[in-house]
This record gives structure tokens, C-alpha cells and sequence, in this order.
């Protein structure tokens, strides 16, 4: 790997196996109450990642905006951009933790969860929704502080919200001297506040590494102008996010119908899974923040060269991966639960991700050096019937009506992965990138030209 990119990949992994360990735990400490809890848990935290990705529209666009600008060397211009997104992130995560708090069983209902999860889910994600808006505003700031390449100062960030969330959600779940135990509810809470901390921290290291000072203003107004390039790339983005969580989304409501234990089969294998993607999910990021960096400054060519060479050392490493863990699997697994049925079933699912996890891969990797380098709509347009038909139709199809159960939803998990995958590498290894980057060379120094005159 690029040593580059080496050095940008190396705190997103820690930090990304963080935010995993984090949700294993999590899911440790919901299962204990029960393996209804750590199914409500489970889909809890689903939908909330499908309300969040409308921040996408923001968050897929400002890290490649600013990436770009700091590339061509347009300092001004990125702070405009940062400072922008502040106040996209307010409303966008207030109306996400909004529509968490209404439609909170509406939500779980058409993921048909059962009584007894439903019971459980609908009021924990109603807890959870105030934490979103704290979420956004997090989201930003680490995005703008990547793109300076100030990820280890995020990193540091993470590892103390992280902290005092698991730290805060041990006293509340369970209770500790004349606090009384609070459940699945005690988590949310403990997540708000750290995420609250997260926020302050960030707002320090925005003025002391960054010399950025956002007013109060910049909380809440919408600057067209800064926030018009970040739409353009993060529009597309956002919609291919939607149309996967949405279609995911389906594919759980097919798990749902296979009864309580093969819903929880799928939450622990999911959670195992979640680990293994992480080298290839930060590695993708990485890609993302570089390449804007390299089209900014106008060398195609190393972006073209860094593309395939982290692509390369991330389908090696995702394979590795997922054959560890699915020889550790039983040992993993038992880390949620004790009960035969929900083992034997997730512990099959884990072979499969073998297969999963490199399809996986092309996508993590390649959608986002097309993203970095503005072509942002073609992974929509090709993506969404692949979601649509594979992942979504073909979980119902292969898990449901041919009575292949979990192995038939993972199988569709795997075929849409490596066919968007390999349709993303086809569509960078052809160039039909090329257009797109040198337009935005273009634009970035034609508004260079502007400022100056």
C-alpha cells in the first residue's frame, strides 16, 4: 500500500475498530438481558443507520469538496465549505432524530419485527433519536479534519466518546449504587452524552489545528453557494447509500418473517461481519480523501496508479479476514449467545462471508476513489437495479419462497456486492473517470482565477 495512503488508512482502521467494538459490546451487553434485547438492539440500530444516511447528502460530499480544495491549494475556499456544512448537519440531523422519535414503530413494524422485539426496540430507538443530531455535527467535523489530514487528532476523539459511552452505558443498563437499572434505554442515554463531549472536543481541535471558529450563525444558516459543490457529489452518493440501507432494509423485513432466532442469527453474524469489512472500509475512505487530494492537484495518473494498488492489498486482506473469522466462529459467536439453534445458524453465515467480503471489497474501494474524483452519479445509476433486484428481491426470492433461509439472503448479499463491484472496477479501469476529474481540475482553478481577480 502507498505510504500515503498508508498513513491516512492506519487511524480510520483504529478508529473504525472502535466504532465495531463499540457495537459488539453494545449488543453483548443487550443480549445478557436477553436474546429478544439483542435482536431489538439490532434493529434498532438498523433503522437509525438508514435515517442517518440522509446525512450522506452532506457527509459523502465535504470530505471530497475540501480533499479538492486543499489539493489545488484553496485554503479560504475549504474553510467556506467546512463552515458550510455545519448548518447542513444541524437540520439534516435534527429532522433524522425527528422522524426517528414519530415513526419509531411504524418503522420496526415493516421490518416485521416480532412482539416481543418490537416491545423493546420501538422505545430504545426512541431514545436513541436525540443522539443524532449530535451524531451529525460529529460526523462533520471528523470529515473536515480527515480531509487535512488530521486523522489521528480525530482519532483521539473517537477513542474518549467511545470510552465514556461504554463506561456510562455499563452504570445506566445495569444500574450501580442509587442509580437503578435502566435497560436498552440506559444505552441510548449513554450515547447522547458522549456523543455531546465529542462534539466540544472537536469544536477545540477545529480552533487550535484548523484556526476554523464557527459562530452561532454558522450552526443553523444554509450557504448555497459552499454547499452547492458538496451536493453535487454528495447528492448521488447519498441516494446510492439510501437505495442500499432501503433495499438492506427489505432484505431484514425477509429475515424477519424466519421467526426470533434467525433474526438474532443474523444480528451476531452481522456483527462479526461488520469487523471484518473494516480493513476494506477504511481503506475506501482513505482512497477517497487521497484521490480528492490528487485530482485537486491535477495528477491523474498517481490517483489512476493509487486506485489499483489499494485495491489490490484490500481484496487480500478482506479474504484473509473473513477465513479467520469464520474459523473463529463458534468462538465469536458464543460471545452473544449460548443458545444451539442461533450458533449453528450464524456460525454457516460466516463461511459464507468468504465469499461476501471481496465483492464487498470493489465497492468500498472503487465507488469511492469515483466519488473523490467526481464521478459521483454513475455508482447510482448502475448500483440501484442491482440493489433492487439482487440484494432486495433475491433475499426474498432465495431466502423466503425457495426455502433457503439465512444462506439464501447471504447468497444475494454476495452476488449484489460483486456485481456492483466489478461493474465500479470496469468503469474505473476503462477511465470513464477521466471526464469527470479533469472537469473538476477545471472548475477548482477557474474559481482560483476568480478569487484572485
Amino acid at each position: 500500500m502507498p505510504p500515503r495512503l498508508l498513513g491516512v488508512v492506519t487511524p480510520l482502521f483504529i478508529e473504525l475498530c472502535l466504532g465495531i467494538g463499540v457495537g459488539v459490546i453494545g449488543t453483548v451487553l443487550a443480549a445478557r438481558l436477553s436474546d429478544a434485547s439483542g435482536a431489538a438492539f439490532a434493529l434498532a440500530n438498523h433503522v437509525v443507520g438508514m435515517l442517518f444516511i440522509l446525512f450522506r447528502i452532506v457527509g459523502a460530499g465535504v470530505s471530497v469538496v475540501v480533499a479538492q480544495s486543499l489539493g489545488r491549494g484553496q485554503r479560504e475556499q475549504a474553510n467556506a465549505v467546512a463552515l458550510a456544512t455545519l448548518g447542513a448537519a444541524t437540520w439534516i440531523g435534527a429532522f433524522t432524530a425527528v422522524v426517528a422519535w414519530v415513526g419509531a414503530t411504524p418503522f420496526l413494524q415493516l421490518l416485521n419485527a416480532p412482539a416481543d422485539v418490537l416491545a423493546q426496540a420501538a422505545p430504545l430507538l426512541r431514545w436513541l433519536a436525540p443522539a443524532m443530531l449530535f451524531d451529525a455535527w460529529n460526523a462533520t467535523q471528523a470529515s473536515v479534519m480527515r480531509a487535512h489530514l488530521r486523522g489521528a487528532d480525530v482519532l483521539r476523539v473517537i477513542a474518549v466518546m467511545h470510552a465514556s459511552h461504554l463506561a456510562l452505558a455499563w452504570l445506566l443498563m445495569y444500574g450501580a449504587g442509587p442509580l437503578p437499572p435502566l435497560g436498552l434505554p440506559g444505552f441510548a442515554i449513554a450515547l447522547a452524552l458522549s456523543r455531546a463531549l465529542g462534539v466540544v472536543m472537536h469544536l477545540v481541535l477545529w480552533r487550535t489545528r484548523l484556526g476554523l471558529r464557527p459562530s452561532l450563525a454558522d450552526a443553523w444558516r444554509l450557504r448555497r453557494r459552499e454547499l452547492a459543490a458538496v451536493l453535487r457529489i454528495g447528492t448521488p452518493g447519498a441516494a446510492e447509500a439510501i437505495a442500499y440501507r432501503l433495499c438492506f432494509m427489505v432484505s431484514l423485513a425477509a429475515v424477519g418473517t424466519l421467526g426470533a432466532p434467525a433474526l438474532a442469527a443474523h444480528a451476531y453474524a452481522s456483527q462479526v461481519t461488520y469487523a471484518v469489512l473494516l480493513a476494506g472500509l477504511a481503506t475506501g475512505l482513505a482512497v477517497e480523501i487521497v484521490v480528492g487530494h490528487l485530482i485537486g492537484a491535477g495528477d491523474l495518473h498517481a490517483a489512476h496508479r493509487l486506485v489499483r494498488r489499494a485495491l489490490a492489498a484490500g481484496l487480500v486482506t478482506s479474504m484473509v479476514a473473513a477465513g479467520a473469522a469464520a474459523l473463529a466462529g463458534p468462538w465469536l459467536l458464543a460471545v452473544f449467545t449460548q443458545d444451539p439453534q442461533i450458533l449453528a445458524q450464524a456460525a454457516v453465515l460466516l463461511w459464507w462471508t468468504v465469499l461476501l467480503e471481496p465483492g464487498r471489497t470493489f465497492n468500498l474501494v472503487v465507488i469511492n476513489a469515483l466519488r473523490a474524483a467526481g464521478d459521483a452519479r454513475y455508482p447510482v445509476v448502475v448500483g440501484a437495479g442491482s440493489m433492487l433486484v439482487v440484494l432486495a428481491g433475491g433475499s426474498w426470492l432465495l431466502g423466503v419462497h425457495l426455502g433457503l433461509g439465512l444462506v439464501g439472503v447471504w447468497l444475494a448479499y454476495a452476488a449484489d456486492e460483486w456485481l456492483r463491484g466489478l461493474l465500479m472496477w470496469r468503469r474505473w479501469a476503462r477511465l470513464g473517470w477521466v471526464p469527470h476529474a479533469r472537469a473538476v481540475h477545471h472548475r477548482l482553478r477557474h474559481s482560483a482565477r476568480g478569487e484572485a481577480g
